[in-house]
């Protein structure tokens, strides 16, 4: 009896054996050879492109992101390769498939207006996107934009906007010190407290801003202060006008300059820029470089002087005889903080000053200035009031 059950019992365990050997050879593949067969997701960001969420939120801010190309949208060979990599590769559906949270304190829409690297910025470029930022911001279903921005360029195109925008909604423009590929990439914080900014009433009337590393600038006085590091955007004479602290902007500033909707210039219609030079003064100096943009066809020269924008003798002589042919000079100054103040001037010397503006924005104002006027009493008043 007992060797009848001894039996039964090795015949169930023997059948129980079985029956899990024939599931196990059954199965198409074990787990290890799931997991090494399942496909890779590709980190690259430039090989999936998404079209951007539609689905519409009433009760979210609509914000419209405009990419035009830069470090954030840039493609380097590896990940940690923070320097020598290409800038404006990735479009901006990439770049919002990489920030799914702007999604959730935003009704998002995008737009690829170009993409390049923004060292390679034009003035035909500056009035497409003035206009199509117009264009948008005129809208009742844009409540703000953020601008994707290389940074090289990005404080001349913030100031220009500053000027030219007639909206007091919010408009950021972001950029990224290292390209989306980095295993440190910035642009993606940097882009989420962009659209946490221009999603936010409290950013209304603050002026055309540049976002980068937490900090809120104002587009006038904001400027890049370190070639490559994260934290190379500062207005350090004037202080930044907030932060941004889990995703909220906190404004602490405001602009006292005349900007946006309180702007006079009008580009609706200009359709072409009066083209301005930009001189570095030097010791042992010339008039070399004044007479060959002369020669170009300049309107207006910037001369980034030395100190308080004084001139070398012999390009000053150089900017007097311009002058005297219609160029109207402004002096500016290399030195990186302070304003340049008025000197007495008398006929063969009218020269405006730069107030406080860096030499690449004083270009900025004084293009839009001579749309307006070439009286060099009249742009001085720009200059002192912008």
């Amino acid at each position: 009896m007992r060797k009848t059950i001894k039996n039964r019992f090795f015949l169930i365990a023997l059948s129980l054996l079985l029956l899990i050997g024939l599931t196990a050879c059954s199965s198409p593949q074990s787990k290890s050879e799931t997991i090494e067969k399942a496909p890779k997701t590709e980190m690259k960001s430039e090989t999936v492109k998404k079209t951007p969420q539609k689905i519409t939120n009433e009760e979210l801010p609509n914000v419209s992101i405009i990419a035009t190309g830069g470090t954030i949208a840039g493609v380097a060979a590896s990940d940690t390769q923070t320097t020598g990599y290409k800038a404006g590769e990735v479009a901006i559906e990439t770049l919002l498939d990489a920030v799914p949270e702007v999604k959730e304190i935003a009704n998002i829409t995008g737009t690829q207006l170009v993409n390049i690297d923004s060292s390679a910025m034009t003035n035909e470029i500056l009035l497409k996107l003035a206009k199509e930022v117009n264009k948008q911001l005129a809208s009742d279903s844009v409540d703000g934009i953020v601008i994707t921005h290389g940074t090289d360029t990005i404080e001349e195109t913030a100031y220009f906007l500053n000027l030219v925008v007639k909206s007091e909604k919010p408009v950021v423009l972001v950029g990224a010190m290292r390209p989306s590929t980095a295993i440190s990439a910035d642009g993606p914080l940097n882009l989420y407290n962009a659209v946490a900014i221009a999603a936010s009433p409290d950013s209304k009337g603050h002026g055309v801003m540049i976002e980068l590393n937490e900090k809120i600038g104002s587009a006038r006085d904001t400027t890049k202060l370190n070639t490559t590091a994260v934290n190379s955007f500062d207005s350090f004479e004037y202080g930044d006008i907030g932060n941004v602290q889990g995703s909220k902007p906190y404004f602490y500033n405001k602009p006292s300059r005349i900007h946006t909707s309180e702007s006079k210039f009008d580009i609706s219609n200009v359709t072409e820029l009066p083209k301005v030079e930009i001189l570095y003064g030097h010791g042992n100096d010339s008039r070399v470089l004044v007479d060959a943009a002369v020669k170009g066809g300049a309107k207006g020269i910037i001369h980034a002087g030395t100190g308080n924008g004084s001139v070398f003798p012999e390009t000053q002589e150089g900017l007097v005889d311009a002058q005297k042919k219609g160029v109207v000079i402004v002096r500016a100054s290399r030195v990186a903080t302070g304003m340049v103040t008025h000197e007495a001037t008398d006929e063969t010397n009218k020269f405006v000053t730069s107030d406080s503006l860096n030499p690449a924005k004083a270009r900025i104002l004084l293009m839009l200035a001579l749309s307006e006027t070439s009286d060099p009493v009249k742009i001085q008043s720009y200059f002192d009031n912008y």
